[in-house]
């Protein structure tokens, strides 16, 4: 199983406190905040103890985390994930990535053997213990089991019978020895029992952090994760050998309900906090063993004016894809692994009328939609190897088709799909997707090539691709940005070359966005403007248009401080029948 290998001994002892926590000097050297939980937290304040204060200094102690701490070069963090656990965030010297630590309330007491006595009380006396209610309250049902096989005390054990009705012993029945706790011991083997059995074990704590965006397991050795304010950091909690590295991954993919062998070793499925988790077994096909990697998601989406703040966009495109996407404009969005093209999508969903019928289709649930009319089709992944009953994201297009959506979104194309896709933008239906390609030409080469094969006649149905990328600062931070919003006009089969217009394009150098298509974009003049009622001799009145609307988000945002994903889609949705947008 796993281990906690910390980056510093645990040689420091607590000193005796009984006289006040303010009597000791080591106390008074914390920050107010932090002395106010170091006392809530015992083992908070026992785990500070261990640091090597000479060598890391003083934690300091914020109750959230906000994006300005990106700029903190050698950070020395501790925040609150719920429930007593916190994170350390502390520099590692010898290492590009920082330390990232978990302070759980059980990180200071060795536990092992007392766990192990009390689930063996559980399995010994489990038919004196009530049934199960798989509905019902698991974790206070947990929370029962463990009190009933432990007492508190510090003397030895003593025996205690228990019977199923009548609390008397039956005869022949074995006597139950409850196992003696302190009351500290028995919070922590109660938060041990709900993190391992309901739980993911060890990395339940990292799964519950809003602030981490992937955690990755390579092989043997640590964890890795991808922090949303402090990026690559390395966990504790590491894998000595491979044998070790496979029980626990075996023991996850039974807890997913996705269970894994070597003649099925891949595993794809959903966390139910909304986490797409892949799991990959055995060294058969991973030569340094099994791996895994989790990919959160934030349970409120990012919205269009978060996207604004992060730098991702600016006010004017918004205001161009503000009116791409209600007018049926077809829209995918395009880039490398990681570039924030389900982000992206998401957040334009808030552009799609309110009262508009929205079908998603998926290999993994990511999307959320905000729309109340929202149909949100899965594919069968764990069907897929047997092709019989096997629901495909090909089939489940095809069948969208037949239910008048306003708005088909594929959460990414793959393989044949792709053909459909195209023949649902030709029958008028409008479709947004995300697809992995690094450029323009690179997207069509993809589309038109196999395993997609769309006609390269069919591409200009799409008429508007958002290329992504991820990019390193001046000062070694990475940022996920538009690099082009580009417009497909047409196909020439004479010279096979595809017509192109550039609308918006990121100038890497001084990181903002020039609007090149401006006073030159086909989709705007020649597609938006005529269904909106501009007359042809005026069809440029529609950049105003354009700036009209960046103006009215800068205000929305700026202004009235709208930032939250589902007051976006409410405050545009009345702007949609105020006529103002």
């Amino acid at each position: 199983m796993a281990e906690i290998v910390l980056p510093f001994t645990r040689e420091n002892k607590v000193d005796d406190h009984g006289k006040g926590f303010h009597n000791c000097e080591f106390f008074q050297t914390f920050a107010p905040p932090l002395q106010e939980v170091a006392e809530e937290y015992p083992h908070l304040f026992e785990y500070l103890h261990w640091l090597p204060i000479e060598e890391v200094g003083v934690p300091r102690y914020y109750p959230r985390l906000t994006k300005k701490m990106e700029d903190i070069k050698e950070p020395n963090i501790i925040y609150p994930l719920g429930d007593g656990i916190f994170a350390h965030v502390m520099t590692d010297d010898k290492d590009t990535r920082n330390h990232y630590i978990i302070v759980e309330p059980t990180l200071t007491m060795d536990l092992g053997n007392i766990m192990s006595q009390v689930e063996s009380r559980c399995i010994q006396f489990g038919d004196r213990l009530p049934n199960f209610d798989a509905d019902g309250d698991k974790k206070q049902q947990l929370t029962n089991y463990v009190e009933q096989m432990t007492a508190l005390g510090s003397q030895s054990e003593e025996p205690t019978s228990t019977g199923r009705r009548t609390g008397l012993l039956r005869k022949g029945e074995p006597k139950l020895t409850k196992v003696r706790l302190t009351e500290r011991e028995l919070e922590g083997i109660k938060y041990l029992f709900i993190r391992d059995k309901l739980g993911l074990g060890d990395i339940e704590p990292l799964v519950s952090d809003s602030y981490i965006e992937d955690i990755g397991c390579s092989g043997v050795g640590h964890l890795f994760i991808e922090h949303k304010i402090f990026k690559g950091c390395k966990s504790p909690i590491s894998f000595s050998s491979l044998d070790d590295l496979d029980v626990f991954v075996l023991r996850l993919a039974e807890q997913i309900g996705k269970p894994v062998t070597y003649r099925s070793p891949i595993a794809d499925a959903t966390l139910p906090v909304g986490a797409r988790i892949n799991i990959v077994y055995g060294r058969d096909v991973s030569k340094r063993g099994s791996n895994f990697s989790i990919r959160k998601f934030s349970a409120v989406p990012i919205s269009i004016f978060d996207l604004v703040d992060f730098g991702t966009l600016n006010y004017q495109m918004l205001g161009y894809l503000s009116l791409v996407i209600p007018n049926g404009m077809n829209l995918f969005i395009a880039g490398e692994s990681a570039s924030g093209k389900t982000s992206m999508l998401n957040a334009l969903t808030t552009f799609i009328p309110p009262k508009a019928k929205i079908v998603t289709i998926e290999d993994t649930p990511e999307l959320q939609v905000p729309h109340e009319n929202w149909i949100r089709e899965v594919i069968q992944s764990d069907k897929l190897e047997d092709s019989t009953g096997a629901v495909t994201t090909f089939d489940l297009l095809k069948a969208a088709l037949r239910q008048r959506p306003n708005e088909i979104i594929v959460g990414e194309i793959r393989g044949p799909e792709g053909n459909v896709a195209f023949q649902a933008m030709q029958t008028g239906h409008a479709v947004m997707s995300t697809f992995h390609a690094s450029t323009m030409e690179k997207l069509i080469q993809r589309m038109t090539a196999a395993p997609i094969l769309v006609p390269k006649s069919y591409m200009d149905n799409l008429n508007v691709a958002i290329l992504m990328r991820s990019i390193k600062l001046p000062n070694g931070g990475t940022v996920r940005r538009v690099t082009e919003i580009d417009e497909i006009v047409g196909f020439d089969p004479p010279t096979q070359s595809f017509d192109i217009v550039e609308a918006f394009k990121l100038d890497e150098t001084t990181d903002t966005f020039e609007f090149t298509g401006y006073m030159n974009s086909h989709v705007m003049e020649h597609k938006i403007a005529t269904m909106l009622g501009i007359p042809s001799r005026a069809k440029r009145r529609i950049y105003a248009e354009i700036d009209k609307r960046a103006r009215i988000f800068a205000k929305l945002h700026k202004e009235r401080g709208i930032t939250d994903f589902y007051e976006v889609l409410r405050v545009l949705g009345q702007a949609q029948q105020d006529g103002l947008l």
